[in-house]
């Protein structure tokens, strides 16, 4: 039971809101954000000065130690309406969670639970009118941790800064996408940081995106950086397969991200008696299944995409061509329930659904 005081924050509202310039039928991922932010200082060793202020720029230091050595974490989630109007995240304590993983491992103060709910709901509450009703489209949340001291000498910040952002959006992907299995390049190692959101893993997987964009595919899948023979990652999702009627998917580890939609897309397979798989698979593995006609379905799972359906696979110069997305039962099956739990249609049965 949370116990936040909404005392906590301090609220300067906007004295001119940005909503009626916005068109919410015609929304892109990220470019649109709405009128407020939160933030809040660590300083002294706690956490001070919680607010919430109008959305705008931000003035640093050129020395600030984030851009210098990325000390730089982030989280990704949602705001829905469900068919009264109600205003829902999805999971958000698991959002909490998750960040302060990351800010343990990337040697960051963890933050508290009152100040990222209080500021969450308080944000989400005052810009409720930003929230898109149109199907597919939902409020994008971002909360973010920075390290703020003015010193380029190596060593964690002494002071730092986490931040909520929110952006109405609409698909991620708009295509099933196609993915280039990568078998040079690297996204995470046993002992890195591939478990984290930290800024930094996405920053170096940039390049080989790329590369595999300039080819006429949309994203890669990442193999393990020993042998690049196990798939791991598709972009910034979680990979799934569904082969001969079982779904397969890596096991979490230091080099997979502990996805939220992820894990909930298990729990809906496993409540509906589908045989689940966490384990290593193998590039060789998939190919294989698809000679054989029984490599049914591929997606990725992710905050942002939910569930992105992969239409090919391209691997050592050959295009694997899946089946259409229209026949596919279960991805379509999983991407609809959850979609009828945020909005209210189906019986949130697990509680995921945090009402502001």
């Amino acid at each position: 039971m949370l116990t936040a005081d909404s005392t906590l924050v301090k609220v300067q509202k906007t004295p001119q809101s940005r909503i009626k310039e916005i068109d919410f039928k015609n929304l892109t991922f990220g470019k649109i954000f709405a009128d407020h932010m939160f933030v809040s200082d660590f300083k002294d060793g706690e956490w001070t000065d919680s607010r919430i202020v109008p959305y705008g720029q931000v003035m640093m230091s050129p020395a600030t130690s984030a851009l210098h050595y990325g000390q730089s974490i982030f989280e990704g989630m949602k705001a829905y309406k469900n068919d009264k109007g109600e205003v829902q995240l999805f999971r958000p304590l698991e959002n909490y969670k998750r960040i302060n993983i990351s800010a343990d491992r990337m040697a960051m103060p963890t933050i508290p639970q009152e100040i990222f709910m209080e500021g969450l709901k308080q944000l989400v509450k005052l810009d409720s009118q930003w929230v898109p009703t149109t199907p597919g489209a939902s409020l994008y949340i971002r909360p973010f941790l920075i390290g703020t001291d003015e010193y380029i000498g190596v060593k964690p910040s002494d002071e730092y800064r986490f931040y909520i952002i929110t952006a109405p959006g609409g698909a991620y992907y708009n295509e099933p996408v196609k993915v280039l299995v990568e078998t040079n390049f690297i996204r995470a190692v046993e002992g890195g940081v591939g478990y984290v959101k930290a800024s930094g893993n996405y920053g170096r997987s940039l390049y080989p995106t790329r590369l595999a964009q300039q080819r006429g595919y949309h994203q890669i899948i990442w193999t393990d950086a020993r042998n690049h023979r196990y798939l791991e990652e598709s972009g910034t999702m979680n990979l799934m397969f569904v082969i001969d009627d079982v779904l397969i998917t890596a096991p979490l580890g230091d080099t997979i991200l502990a996805g939220i939609t992820r894990d909930s897309v298990l729990t809906l397979a496993r409540d509906w008696r589908m045989k689940v798989q966490e384990r290593k698979i193998s590039i060789d593995e998939v190919i294989d299944a698809h000679k054989r006609g029984t490599l049914q379905e591929a997606f990725g799972t992710g905050t942002a995409a939910t569930i992105a359906h992969i239409s090919l696979i391209g691997f050592e110069g050959k295009d694997y061509e899946l089946p259409p997305v229209e026949g596919r039962i279960f991805s379509n099956r999983v991407s609809q329930e959850l979609d009828n739990i945020r909005t209210g249609k189906t019986e949130d049965i697990h509680n995921w659904m945090y009402k502001i």
